[in-house]
């Protein structure tokens, strides 16, 4: 993991001012006076905004919770510039989430992102990761860092997300929580949190715990769920200058699937899931996970973390292919039963100095990450008496054990070179190794093992200046990439046996200017940004159950990044967002299934996206609110034949909140979503290869619940 920071001329103020604000609670670091952006191995550092020199937007907890269900990032998250996520009202499919385009041609779990969870990689080594596990009932904060920085976090960072949960504090609290809405959709959470002590004395301990579970009818045919998810923290305090805390994660989904819609079966009939019912496609997945943190202060200038973890997680998968297409030898089978283990250690060393009258910081530190699975594949069928079920688990057609690893050191300094100019500078080198041992060998199905490894030097360096106590700007450029995931190096174009170890990781290079500016009690940022890739990944071939991939020409982003959040009137808010992003193919791409002319936009992007909201949110008695958001036509496909219609949703949320008795607090609300009941696609399937790239959403829909919450004292 990495650290980006700065150090600036404005902090202190601007720590005072937001904080009065109850904006993102911005605190000092208690080791220095720097401001360190997206720590998830330290707790209560604080993140400034306004500071950090780069495009990075902070969600806290109460928004996040505040009159909504609390089952989706993507309840919270639409009003972070640069930042697309969508909900594809499918729970065996999880979120489909872009930071400026990249992740945008996922078709399952998220790509191109990086995601921790208490400094614990939801992502694996090879850049595939998931947002199933985040328990928004304990977030105390949300991280969405975009631009330069980001590639210092290693493979497939186009962007970083990185949820903290809360740590306890005194007095004791205990909470529940319920809603219900449209679908039958019901969640119940219970969290309970407190300290013994204030965390400064040896022996000084503070937790939280929260479990939750949710389940729907879902909006849509075959597409119910339910989810159970628990998750823990304790910290101890184990002397004057160490404290150990323990993260603890649980969740376990069982889904629907009711797959994509070809544009006239989604004009026809949103709800419908006409391949769903035959093969009775469904997931499960089952993921436990547990990680440990220590860190020392070793002196008044220097201080060492630790952290490690380890997980497993357990999924099977029922897909909707026909029995005739399993025919051939080299399909690897309709049904995906996938167990993997993971585990890791981040070490780091952080030393403050001066030289001369010059003060400066220096991180460095190695990261290991390595993820083993055993992938298997069966028929989604079995035949008996000349009759066929689908749905079952039938003859074994795929049996491999992948392997995978990264070997990360970094290094990272920050410079005050005058009272207003910040330099920082760092480099990461990244080695990712795949392993495949192909263990389904047969007739018209050859040995597919092989392996190959990746390396790359990732530099990243920016100027940020003050030119007043409330405005700050900056410029930073970094060079970040991306491997093929096991997936995308399983089969190779020409149909012989092996990976395809030709591919290589693509390759981003990104130049930012920005500017922040602190009016009232408000931000207004602005960032003005442009990345050039080369070797994206597209399609090579696909047929007979395989699909292979090769590298292509360049491609360019660019945009433009708006936000503004401003509290007035003491209990008045206003937020509003606007991203303008152009992401399109530079060169002429041809392979055996597409043609894509330069200039063709890239899909699964939107190049036009606003948020607006206002609220009105007094510490006690009514409260209500309303948001509106906008997102232009997405391209469903590189040849630009399908897309998804522009539109634009409106909700309100009203309730009350109650105190009595000083130890007692109610909050009851209730919502509607999309208020004018517009008929859109929610999420496509990019280059879905049958053309159903259409993952609809649904209409007006309403929703309501309680938080109770007790404080012992």
């Amino acid at each position: 993991m990495f650290w980006p920071l700065s150090v600036s001329y404005a902090q202190t103020a601007v720590t005072a001012d937001k904080s009065s604000a109850k904006d993102n609670s911005v605190k000092s670091d208690s080791t220095q006076g720097n401001t360190l952006l997206i720590v998830p191995q330290q707790q209560n550092t604080g993140l400034s905004e306004l500071d950090t020199p780069a495009a990075v937007s902070i969600v806290n907890g109460d928004d996040v919770r505040d009159s909504k269900p609390q089952v989706n990032l993507s309840e919270s998250l639409t009003g972070v510039p640069g930042l697309q996520v969508q909900n594809r009202q499918n729970y065996s499919q999880d979120l489909q989430l872009s930071i400026r385009g990249f992740g945008a041609n996922s078709t399952y779990g998220v790509s191109g992102v990086r995601i921790y969870v208490d400094g614990i990689p939801a992502t694996m080594p090879d850049g595939q990761g998931q947002t199933s596990n985040i328990d928004l009932a304990s977030v105390d904060k949300i991280e969405v860092l975009r631009g330069p920085f980001s590639a210092l976090y290693g493979n497939a960072s186009g962007g970083v997300v990185n949820v903290e949960t809360r740590s306890g504090t005194q007095p004791t609290t205990l909470t529940a929580g319920t809603y219900f809405g449209s679908y039958g959709s019901f969640r119940n959470s219970v969290t309970a949190s407190g300290a013994t002590g204030d965390g400064t004395h040896a022996g000084d301990v503070n937790y939280t715990l929260s479990a939750s579970r949710f389940t729907t009818q879902g909006f849509r045919d075959h597409s119910s769920a339910r989810k159970n998810l628990g998750n823990g923290k304790l910290g101890v305090r184990l002397d004057d200058r160490s404290t150990l805390t323990l993260m603890f994660n649980s969740v376990s989904v069982d889904a629907g699937d009711p797959g994509g819609l070809t544009e006239a079966e989604w004009k026809a009939n949103p709800t419908q899931s006409p391949r769903a019912d035959q093969y009775n496609t469904r997931k499960s997945i089952d993921q436990t996970q547990v990680g440990l943190r220590y860190q020392r202060e070793m002196s008044d200038n220097d201080q060492l973390t630790i952290m490690t973890y380890q997980g497993e997680r357990h999924t099977t998968q029922y897909q909707s292919i026909p029995k005739a297409t399993q025919a051939n030898p080299a399909y690897p089978g309709g049904v995906i039963v996938l167990e993997r283990r993971y585990q890791g250690i981040d070490t780091r060393w952080k030393h403050n100095d001066q030289w001369g009258s010059v003060p400066f910081t220096l991180i460095g530190g190695l990261d290991y990450e390595t993820m083993t699975e055993r992938r298997q594949g069966y028929e989604n069928f079995v035949v008996e008496n000349d009759f066929t079920e689908y749905g079952v688990k039938g003859d074994e057609r795929r049996n491999e054990k992948n392997k995978m690893w990264n070997l990360d050191p970094y290094l990272q300094t920050s410079w005050q070179l005058t009272d207003r100019l910040t330099l920082n500078a760092g480099m990461r080198y990244s080695t990712v190794s795949f392993n495949s041992k192909d263990y389904y060998i047969t007739t018209g199905n050859g040995d597919d093992s092989g392996s190959t490894r990746y390396h790359k030097a990732l530099p990243m360096a920016s100027l940020s200046y003050a030119l007043t106590p409330a405005w700050n700007v900056y410029v930073s450029a970094g060079r970040g990439f991306e491997t093929p995931t096991i997936n995308q190096l399983s089969y190779r174009p020409d149909g012989t046996a092996g990976l395809n170890i030709n591919l290589k990781p693509s390759t981003s290079n990104t130049v930012e200017i920005g500017s922040k500016t602190r009016i009232g009690y408000g931000l207004l940022t602005a960032a003005l940004f442009q990345t050039d890739t080369d070797n994206d990944l597209a399609v090579a071939t696909s047929g007979s159950g395989r699909t292979s991939y090769t590298n292509v020409g360049t491609t360019r982003r660019r945009g433009l990044e708006l936000s503004f959040d401003q509290q007035f009137a003491s209990d008045w808010r206003v937020r509003m967002a606007w991203t303008l992003l152009d992401a399109t193919y530079r060169d002429d791409v041809n392979t055996a299934v597409s043609s894509i002319p330069a200039g063709n936009k890239m899909p699964g992007i939107a190049r036009n996206s606003a948020y607006a909201s206002l609220g009105w949110a007094p510490p006690e008695g009514f409260h209500a609110g309303a948001e509106i958001r906008y997102m232009s036509d997405i391209q469903a496909n590189d040849a630009n034949t399908a897309q998804a219609p522009a539109y634009t949703l409106t909700s309100l949320n009203a309730g009350y909140r109650l105190d009595w008795r000083s130890n007692w607090s109610l909050d009851l609300f209730t919502r509607v979503d999309n208020l004018f009941n517009r008929n859109y696609v929610g999420s496509v399937i990019v280059n879905e290869s049958n053309g159903r790239y259409f993952e609809p959403a649904p209409g007006r829909n309403w929703g309501g619940g309680a938080t109770l919450t007790y404080t012992f004292e």
